[in-house]
């Protein structure tokens, strides 16, 4: 036996040694000494009996003397009986694997077959389609020729009349034959040559080659492989590759890269690739101007349609409904009058409910939506606005969206000035107006008065030969409700209100807040069209996805039709009271639009701020200098109630003082809120909302202060007192006495003393005194001294004489008069 690599070979015959070279990982070894043992094989004699088998044959014992020792025929007995077992085991073991093999075997030959089945079906497929396009082919291929006769014979000029003259010399045949003559001709080509034309394309059947039409194909290959390949497809149901489509793609001035290759239906991939072979290196998402853009438009072969940034917003639907589309639709009626007349009152008899008890003060502070089904079935929609006078906005927003304004007057107590202020809204928007005079239950209410008052300002009522509804009512009593009802429901039939429910909704957003676990919340009152949860939408600077829509009782609703007030759930951020809401049908226009108008009132204030020119801004400075301000923060439940409040705090102060909100907003009070008004030293002031725990501990620690306030005009006096203090204390004069001068003494020590005689009042020591000469003041001053003969004293009343010497001044004559007044600081107030 050879060497292995310089290894003894391992053999079987006789006990033999040799050395093994193990190897292990990381490339450790080791060496083995391996010794081989000859198996011993016993050999039965020829007489000797059988072993057991696996039939059951019962084993024969063996000669104990050819035994190991040690071994009882027992034992022999059952290591025979388990041999025969295990080999009774493993021949059904072999013939369990046969049968599974055979199994296999058939499920390979059963799906071979499958295979080959479905491969003929294809085959088939694939001729069907052939044939059938070779079949077109030669349809075509003969109304082609038809048509080229037929041609050539319209060609051909008429017979000449003498048609025995001869033909010209070099002309094999009559001038009438020529065309077919050049035909054949065409046809017939040099013997060798290489027809190119006639390469085959597809498969040549028996009866074109015998027919001859095989040698006049035109078409490669390739081109017939593509053509049956398309045909097969189309067969097939697949995609047939279609023409390219011209679009128009509307350009607005800055364009991303992947949104222009979205708006061509081209890949971003290729618009990419032809922005670098034009020299310009960009990815999918950066912005491009619109003449980078027209040029790639240009060279995908589309049109080009330019629009401004404003157009993003003509997708919204403002066209106007068709009149056989209108329904009619439930009347808006908003309440108003002066602050405490019954408003809410009024409104909670007519809904059976409760609002006023959860009114902090007992005054309304936010505008609230309601909807209310009378006896009759009819549905009315209340808007109920605040009375004081800080809630200017939101009266005003109350009579926009309106449709009749219910004028509540106090009996007891007549026009007051929001009363007016009322009516001027209504005027303003031009809705019908029904006063209702309220606390007509009260001893000392006289309605009359309220109706004499309402004519100074051009209201003049029914009962006055006027054309405004008056009715007397009472929130405690209930009297006259149904009476107003009635009211309602009149004017509302002759105002005819119809709205189309199945266009896209459009609403107006009556108040926003931001609720802790529902995030910003917007109140909106539908006003054409349905909403529904789940439609997109753009309102002012925000946009959203319906998540949720509840009503004014607290439930969950799927849809909001005309004139139905809605809280709205699903916003991106807290819009502005007042934003008309819009249903759009994608969410990429909701936030395009959104994202327009945000970026456009920007630029509005920054131009504001631009077009102020250096000379202002050096006087506002010079201003603000003279003016003491008192820096406030300020957060608010609800929109409209910030709102209300900044506008009241912009009317605090005068030319010497005046509030400044540094920042006001929606919500709790954060931590963002006390590091602003760290910075400017200004307290924090919250309107039904609270500061959370961050916030509060780094007030406490910062030292600045929170106020809480659930009534506005706490939080206004408030603020008031607090400018008060900033103003300058008034300083008043008053006179007290009046000496004349006498004679004027030098004494030693002290210089001039003046001579005097008190003539009116008293001359006191820590007064103030002017010199008067020819009733002119030459000197204001103080007294350096006041002596009585020769002691000093502190006051000398009238008709008494004393001495007087003033602080730093000596030029005194007889004759003079000193004017004594005292100074008082008086504190001041807004």
């Amino acid at each position: 036996m050879s060497d292995n690599d310089g290894k003894k070979t391992l053999g079987l015959r006789g006990p033999q040694s040799g050395n093994v070279k193990q190897s292990f990982s990381h490339g450790r070894t080791k060496n083995v000494v391996v010794e081989t043992k000859r198996k011993r094989v016993v050999v039965p004699k020829p007489g000797a009996a059988p072993k057991a088998t696996a039939g059951g044959a019962q084993p024969v014992k063996s000669d104990p003397a050819k035994r190991p020792g040690g071994i009882s025929d027992a034992e022999m007995e059952r290591r025979m009986k388990a041999l025969a077992l295990a080999k009774a085991r493993e021949a059904e073991e072999t013939e369990q694997r046969a049968a599974e093999e055979r199994e296999r075997a058939e499920e390979r030959e059963r799906r071979r077959q499958e295979a080959e089945a479905k491969e003929r079906e294809e085959r088939e497929r694939e001729e069907k389609a052939r044939k059938k396009t070779e079949e077109e082919e030669e349809r075509q291929r003969k109304a082609e020729e038809a048509a080229a006769r037929k041609a050539v014979e319209a060609a051909a000029p008429a017979p000449q009349p003498d048609e025995a003259r001869p033909a010209p010399r070099g002309s094999a045949a009559p001038a009438r034959k020529a065309p077919e003559r050049d035909t054949r001709e065409k046809q017939v080509k040099p013997k060798g040559a290489r027809d190119d034309e006639g390469r085959r394309s597809g498969k040549l059947t028996l009866n074109q080659a015998l027919s001859g039409d095989g040698g006049g194909r035109q078409r490669s290959l390739a081109s017939m492989r593509r053509k049956q390949e398309r045909a097969r497809q189309k067969a097939m149901g697949g995609q047939v590759e279609r023409e390219k489509v011209v679009r128009d793609v509307q350009l607005p001035e800055a364009i991303t890269v992947g949104e222009l290759a979205n708006r061509m239906a081209e890949r971003v991939a290729d618009v990419v690739k032809s922005l670098m072979q034009n020299g310009i290196m960009a990815t999918q998402n950066q912005t491009i101007d619109a003449d980078t853009a027209e040029l790639i438009i240009t060279e995908f072969g589309h049109k080009v349609q330019r629009v401004s940034d404003s157009d993003v917003e003509d997708v919204i639907d403002t066209v106007e409904d068709d009149p056989t589309l209108l329904k009619g639709r439930p009347p808006i009626i908003t309440v108003m009058g002066h602050v405490d007349h019954g408003k809410t009152s009024l409104l909670d008899a007519i809904r059976n409910a409760k609002v006023v008890a959860g009114e902090a003060g007992g005054i309304t502070q936010h505008i609230g939506a309601y909807q209310v089904i009378t006896e009759s079935g009819a549905a009315l929609t209340f808007l109920d606005t605040p009375g004081h006078a800080a809630f200017t906005s939101m009266r005003a927003r109350g009579a926009q969206v309106t449709d009749i304004v219910v004028l509540v007057v106090a009996a007891d107590d007549a026009v007051m000035p929001q009363t007016i202020e009322a009516i001027n809204h209504a005027k303003a928007a031009k809705v019908p107006m029904i006063v209702a005079i309220n606390k007509c239950d009260k001893p000392a209410a006289n309605p009359d008065k309220v109706r004499t008052d309402l004519l100074q300002h051009e209201v003049i009522v029914e009962k006055l030969s006027g054309d405004v509804q008056d009715v007397e009512v009472s929130a405690i009593s209930g009297k006259g409700l149904d009476e107003l009802l009635e009211a309602i429901a009149l004017q509302a039939e002759i105002l005819e209100l119809k709205a189309n429910p199945d266009r896209s909704a459009m609403g107006a957003v009556i108040e926003a807040q931001l609720d802790v676990g529902r995030g910003p919340v917007a109140t909106v009152l539908v006003q054409h069209g349905t909403l529904r949860q789940g439609d997109i939408f753009v309102v002012g600077e925000q946009w959203g996805k319906v998540r949720a829509l509840i009503n004014d009782k607290g439930d969950r609703v799927q849809e909001a039709g005309p004139s139905v007030p809605v809280e709205v759930l699903g916003l991106n951020g807290t819009p502005e009271a007042g934003d008309v809401l819009n249903v759009v049908s994608t969410e990429a226009q909701a936030r395009e639009i959104a994202e327009y108008r945000h970026n456009a009132a920007k630029e509005k204030r920054a131009a504001a701020g631009a077009a102020t020119t250096l000379e202002q801004l050096m006087a506002k400075a010079k201003e603000d200098a003279n003016v003491a301000e008192l820096p406030i923060v300020v957060k608010a439940d609800v929109q409209g109630s910030a709102e209300a409040i900044v506008q009241a705090m912009e009317k605090i102060g005068n030319d010497e003082v005046r509030v400044r909100v540094l920042h006001y907003g929606v919500g709790a009070i954060t931590e963002t809120d006390v590091g602003l008004a760290e910075a400017s030293g200004a307290p924090v002031i919250g309107f039904n909302v609270r500061a959370n725990a961050s916030a509060r501990n780094t007030a406490n620690q910062k030292g600045i202060e929170l106020r809480y306030y659930s009534v506005i005009y706490d939080l206004v006096d408030d603020v008031k007192k607090a400018a008060s203090g900033l103003l300058s204390a008034e300083v008043r004069e008053r006179f007290i006495g009046y000496a004349q001068i006498k004679e004027v003494f030098k004494v030693s020590g002290v210089g001039k003393v003046a001579g005097c005689l008190v003539t009116e009042g008293v001359a006191r020591r820590s007064a103030g005194v002017r010199l008067l000469r020819d009733n002119v003041v030459i000197h204001e001053g103080t007294l350096k001294t006041l002596k009585r003969f020769k002691d000093e004293v502190a006051e000398v009343q009238s008709g008494q004489e004393c001495g007087m010497a003033f602080e730093n001044y000596e030029d005194v004559r007889p004759n003079d008069v000193i004017e004594i007044f005292e100074r008082e600081e008086v504190e001041r107030s807004l």
